[in-house]
């Protein structure tokens, strides 16, 4: 791949430090900036007194860790409220950790189920976030031990979703990195309590399906009817969970539907029913921080309030969400697993890192794009003229006031999406 790595934020005041980092002494706070975004900027906006019981309440729940780079580099510090300049890399991971008191007989250790990558442009005006499938195989780095005494070995192909459990949320970030060469100085992990706890904050998210779908290994997913659902609690957690209800039963196919999902619960929390309802921003505030672990680098309210400043005015259809390239069916290391598709890959984050506009080659496995109403015929005018021959056309000024033409936009072959704008239904698996 070429050298796409870049520091991101360039303009914030830099503090050296050593970042062969550990776990810090917890505190907490949120963004899982798609999920939150817009609920932090109303809440801080809301008022001084909304403003005052966000920031005591909230800033007592957050859990923060340290994230771990190369020799000689250093870690941002915090920018000042609403002076965020340029754009920004953050993952996002879902963690699969047991929350049950009493065990959880389908899971040992803690992996990242979900791996999702957003880049905000510098610009500002548009964000991509890339879904990496839980079992796409890659190389591990060396990550260092939760107590910073030592590190890890570095293991050539794993799945990614071990590298949770191998060195934590800075070996995640680490592994990212070394994936995609960009420079990831932000972080945050949700668990699936913090999911269905948001998803309920928000009264629910509105799924489309064009077939039932039941998966009993998906927390007892059953979907008995094809059309709208709206899904709360467990039934959201199974919808984001499910393997072989949705596709073609693969992981592929399910990152489609969590796409789908999570471009509904971004359409509804910037909707005005939303905006305008301070109890339940504020209950999607505490659902979220209570349930969250971010790296040093963002849990401050500054950080996360200028972040959010920024992505409340990207247009949805400006939020594109992506599948990592990737293919099953091969052998050797990757037989059961996602084997990597490296040249769409280097042109995908070529784009990404260089902030070049680009659309998808169409949905995932998991979705398809909802039928749209046809449109009402228009009938001509009555005393509209017959149309005559054609007249050969003559150079007409160019109006200096008029806005330019919109640039082409290339369309990556192979790399399946939408974005937050695109309405979707999820693929019923079949098999």
């Amino acid at each position: 791949m070429s050298d796409t790595r870049q520091r991101t934020n360039r303009s914030l005041e830099r503090t050296p430090i050593a970042r062969h980092g550990q776990l810090t002494t917890p505190s907490r706070f949120l963004l899982a900036v798609r999920f939150v975004a817009a609920t932090l900027v109303v809440v801080f906006l809301a008022g001084a007194s909304v403003a005052s019981i966000a920031v005591s309440q909230l800033a007592g729940n957050i859990e923060s860790v340290d994230l771990v780079a190369g020799e000689g580099e250093e870690k941002l510090a915090a920018p000042v409220l609403g002076k965020f300049e340029g754009g920004f890399n953050l993952l996002i991971v879902g963690s699969d950790v047991c929350d049950n008191p009493d065990g959880c007989a389908d899971r040992s250790a803690e992996l990242n189920d979900v791996t999702m990558l957003l880049h905000v442009a510098e610009d500002q005006s548009s964000a991509v976030a890339v879904s990496i499938p839980r079992d796409l195989v890659v190389p591990i780095p060396s990550c260092p031990t939760a107590d910073g005494t030592g590190s890890f070995n570095s293991m050539s192909a794993q799945p990614i979703n071990s590298s949770l459990s191998y060195g934590g949320l800075a070996c995640t970030v680490l592994t990212v990195e070394a994936l995609t060469g960009l420079d990831i100085p932000y972080a945050s992990l949700i668990t699936f309590n913090g999911v269905i706890e948001m998803t309920n904050a928000v009264g629910g998210v509105d799924i489309c399906i064009d077939a039932p779908i039941r998966d009993p290994g998906a927390n007892g997913l059953n979907l008995p009817t094809a059309g709208i659902h709206t899904l709360q609690g467990e039934s959201a957690l199974g919808f984001l969970r499910s393997r072989y209800g949705v596709g073609d039963g693969s992981d592929l196919g399910r990152i489609s539907s969590q796409q789908q999902y999570l471009s509904s619960l971004v359409r509804k929390v910037k909707s005005d029913s939303t905006l305008t309802d301070v109890g339940r921003l504020f209950g999607l505030a505490q659902a979220a921080t209570a349930n969250m672990k971010l790296s040093s680098s963002l849990a401050n309210i500054n950080t996360m309030s200028s972040m959010a400043l920024i992505l409340k005015d990207v247009p949805l259809e400006k939020i594109t969400f992506v599948q990592y390239p990737g293919v099953t069916g091969q052998g050797g290391i990757y037989a059961g697993k996602v084997a990597p598709i490296k040249a769409q890959a280097e042109e995908l984050f070529a784009k990404i890192s260089s902030d070049v506009p680009f659309t998808t080659s169409g949905t995932g496995l998991g979705a398809t794009l909802a039928e749209d109403e046809a449109p009402e015929p228009v009938a001509p005018a009555p005393d509209a003229p017959a149309p005559g021959p054609e007249t050969p056309t003559t150079d007409v000024p160019v109006d200096p006031s008029a806005p330019p033409a919109a640039p082409e936009v290339d369309v990556l072959k192979g790399v399946k999406g939408q974005t937050a704008a695109d309405e979707t239904c999820a693929k019923a698996y079949q098999g």
